[in-house]
């Protein structure tokens, strides 16, 4: 028998409840979670919402929310875990050397999930983004890995995207492998820029890139080619020391 901290907080025991329930029952509306909880359905609603921010839950077509990509385990557990503890260190190099937030993220299906970040110290900076995610094609770290599947692997990602869409991102794939990185000038967040490569995993147990995580009012073009230098060394580093353990 477990007993209950002696500090509990309240709004995450309720949420994690939620997850639980989400992961061994499958969906809930919000008025079946403010139910269980014996909540408010704005309180239920509030919790809900950052779960899905967190990606342990997700939207619905109904409007109920069933298990997000964190509760159906969609990426092995090891060796992320393994190669957030490798990036950490050189993400804190990169910090150093730029004096701009630097993230590592993984392939997940049709996006990339942010599995750590390191912030940089500015007032004005990006935030830590650790658990959320983004599609594939328009992050950087995700293009950037995008640039290295074969064909066949390739072909998988453009069939779910419209042809207009799928033409650009070839032509902008081939960009990316000239010269070493990829961009994301606010494709994803109006008025944040990143530049992502990806990381050589010799394994092959997980796909995954760096970024680096600009605010556009202080992006710079000039800046691109030391960015992508800083963030392509680190990417080497991490690949090193993924390949000693």
């Amino acid at each position: 028998m477990k007993n209950a901290p002696p500090y509990a907080i309240a709004s995450v025991d309720s949420a994690l409840q939620l997850a639980a329930a989400l992961q061994v029952e499958g969906s809930l509306s919000v008025s079946e979670a403010a139910e269980r909880l014996g909540v408010a359905r704005s309180t239920a609603h509030r919790l809900l919402a950052m779960l899905v921010y967190r990606d342990f839950a997700e939207q619905l077509p109904d409007r109920r929310y069933g298990p997000g990509p964190v509760l159906r385990g969609d990426l092995p557990q090891a060796p992320v875990a393994r190669l957030r503890e490798v990036a950490l260190p050189h993400l804190r190099r990169v910090v150093d050397a730029t004096g701009e937030t630097a993230n590592v993220m993984v392939l997940a299906g049709s996006d990339v999930r942010f599995v750590g970040t390191v912030e940089c110290g500015h007032i004005l900076r990006v935030g830590d983004r650790t658990g959320r995610t983004l599609p594939v094609h328009l992050s950087s770290g995700g293009k950037a890995v995008l640039a290295t599947l074969d064909r066949e692997q390739l072909a998988a990602v453009l069939e779910s995207l419209n042809t207009e869409t799928a033409t650009r991102l070839e032509r902008e794939l081939r960009t990316v492998r000239r010269r070493g990185f990829a961009l994301n000038d606010q494709e994803t967040e109006t008025g944040l820029t990143a530049v992502g490569v990806a990381v050589p995993d010799p394994g092959g147990a997980v796909r995954a890139a760096l970024s680096l995580a600009v605010p556009t009012a202080r992006y710079s073009r000039d800046r691109l080619p030391e960015w992508g230098a800083a963030l392509r060394a680190a990417a080497a580093g991490v690949s090193r020391d993924l390949a000693l353990t």
